[in-house]
């Protein structure tokens, strides 16, 4: 089974979107046995929290259910347990490459990628809605509804 972690700042807005994307096209795709997921923030704000209420409607709106979610910080462990780390944004995945880079003496198998590239769409960062509109929030979830399939596609062709 191959596991990938989806990590945005705070693990309340984008990464639980992305969470809540991703299983719902696993189980679409009936991959579940294959592929499953998480999700982490790279501080621990909002540890405990569940998801911003905008992320919530904006992936309700689409059928997808998040609000159970629980954000939690990413921990050293997580470059053991997950195959690949998906970071929102380029600072997310320099913060993310540093944290790997200094857990030596540690076995690590997972690799950092910066989510859009990894779905073949470029350089591009998921623009994080925090403090912003519903719009913002609504433009986020149509992005993670556009890619995700080109990510499961991607997991299940590796």
């Amino acid at each position: 089974m191959k596991k990938v972690l989806f990590v945005c700042q705070d693990n309340i807005c984008r990464s639980p979107m992305a969470e809540g994307f991703f299983n719902h096209q696993v189980l679409q795709s009936g991959l579940v046995s294959h592929l499953a997921c998480g999700s982490a923030g790279m501080t621990n704000m909002h540890s405990g929290e569940p998801p911003h209420t905008l992320s919530i409607k904006a992936a309700g709106s689409r059928g997808v259910n998040i609000a159970s979610q629980i954000a939690r910080q990413v921990k050293f462990e997580d470059f053991q347990e997950f195959d690949i780390v998906l970071g929102m944004d380029t600072g997310n995945v320099r913060q993310l490459n540093a944290i790997a880079l200094s857990v030596k003496g540690m076995p690590q198998k997972a690799k950092v990628h910066l989510f859009m590239e990894f779905a073949g769409l470029g350089e591009k960062d998921i623009p994080d809605p925090w403090g912003k509109t519903e719009r913002d929030y609504e433009m986020v979830a149509n992005m993670f509804e556009a890619s995700m399939p080109l990510v499961v596609s991607m997991l299940t062709n590796r």
